[in-house]
């Protein structure tokens, strides 16, 4: 027999108490959205629960793939020789890897000093004309000059 007080559905007292504990304690909250999701899938058992988890894990464990300094872990095939290509291909991988690496590091670098010199290409424009209109230099003509002729 269900005798649950609070069922694990879209209804108003879940979706209260569910605003209620994100204002109080949000991972409270959490937990009564995971409730209202997933509490049907644990039928309220602990032994349903605890299958649950472990098909998930289960699950998960099958599927993961082991990363070692960014590239797989070196599982033997049973093959030496395959192994060995592998290794190899591998390690010319993390070579090719790291040099395009250093490409992107240049270019970047190469981007900065060129945004630098265009800066420094404009400021100094800035301040000539700023000089020579202050100074009294005679610029090219701009609508300035009295001349006519």
């Amino acid at each position: 027999m269900n005798t649950a007080i609070i069922k694990p559905q879209w209804s108003p007292l879940t979706i209260t108490l569910m605003v209620l504990g994100f204002i109080v304690f949000w991972p409270l909250g959490l937990a009564v959205l995971g409730y209202i999701l997933w509490g049907e899938k644990f039928g309220g058992t602990p032994e349903k629960a605890q299958a649950y988890w472990n098909k998930g894990c289960s699950f998960v464990g099958a599927n993961k793939r082991h990363w070692n300094k960014g590239s797989y872990s070196m599982k033997s095939s049973g093959n030496a020789a395959f192994d060995e290509y592998r290794a190899e291909q591998l390690k010319r991988l993390e070579e090719e890897r790291a040099r395009l690496d250093a490409e992107i590091d240049a270019f970047h670098e190469y981007m900065a000093n060129l945004n630098k010199a265009k800066d420094r290409e404009e400021f100094d424009r800035f301040m000539n004309e700023r000089r020579g209109g202050r100074q009294g230099y005679d610029e090219p003509n701009n609508g300035w000059s009295n001349n006519n002729g």
